[in-house]
């Protein structure tokens, strides 16, 4: 049996979770966004305010690790799942505010799929981080977000040549592909948040 000497600090799996339950709700304001008379301004405050409670619980996050002497996995380990699941909401939010900015009244219907694919991704995440504690029933957690980025990079190809079809004119064809890699960019750092957390499972095993 081992003993420990210093108490464990066991917050860290609450405010992972806080995180990623704050992802589902930045993503889905991302699909209210996209939808037929969406309140674009309003939506966009939303997703501001989802933006920097994710930055206060990323720092809370960072101070509590400068703070702990024993932590429930690696420090590394912890500060990369961090650090992911913040590229996540910085994507969502960047997306949001590029859509805004560039006065995209027009988005290719394909934006739904990438849309959906995230929405998926932050509902498995958010599912999969109170299982950190137990690091049981994970295996299923990376497998899916691994087929989803997958999925992810169809869309964002055909995407692509939808762009470059002539059907938009060059200006338009610019704005539009910052939007769709941003939210490339987001599947990628969904899959990175599950690849940090297949890491840590491995070394807990």
């Amino acid at each position: 049996m081992r003993l420990r000497l210093t108490p464990r600090d066991d917050s860290y799996y609450e405010m992972f979770a806080d995180s990623a339950n704050n992802l589902v709700i930045a993503a889905r304001l991302l699909v209210e966004l996209i939808s037929d008379g969406a309140d674009r301004d309003a939506i966009s405050e939303k997703m501001r305010a989802c933006e920097h409670a994710g930055d206060e619980r990323t720092h809370a996050i960072m101070r509590r690790l400068n703070e702990s002497f024993v932590t429930p996995f690696d420090r590394e380990d912890i500060y990369r799942l961090a650090s992911s699941l913040d590229d996540v909401m910085d994507c969502m939010d960047a997306a949001v505010d590029l859509i805004g900015l560039y006065g995209l009244d027009r988005l290719p219907k394909g934006i739904i799929d990438q849309v959906e694919v995230l929405e998926r991704a932050a509902e498995l995440t958010a599912e999969a981080m109170p299982r950190l504690r137990s690091m049981k029933d994970l295996t299923r957690y990376w497998i899916e977000i691994n087929q989803l980025e997958n999925q992810a990079d169809q869309i964002y190809r055909r995407l692509l040549a939808r762009l470059f079809s002539g059907e938009y004119d060059a200006l338009t064809v610019l704005k539009l592909k910052d939007v769709i890699e941003e939210l490339e960019t987001a599947a990628d750092a969904f899959e990175h948040v599950a690849n940090t957390v297949e890491s840590i499972a491995v070394k807990m095993s």
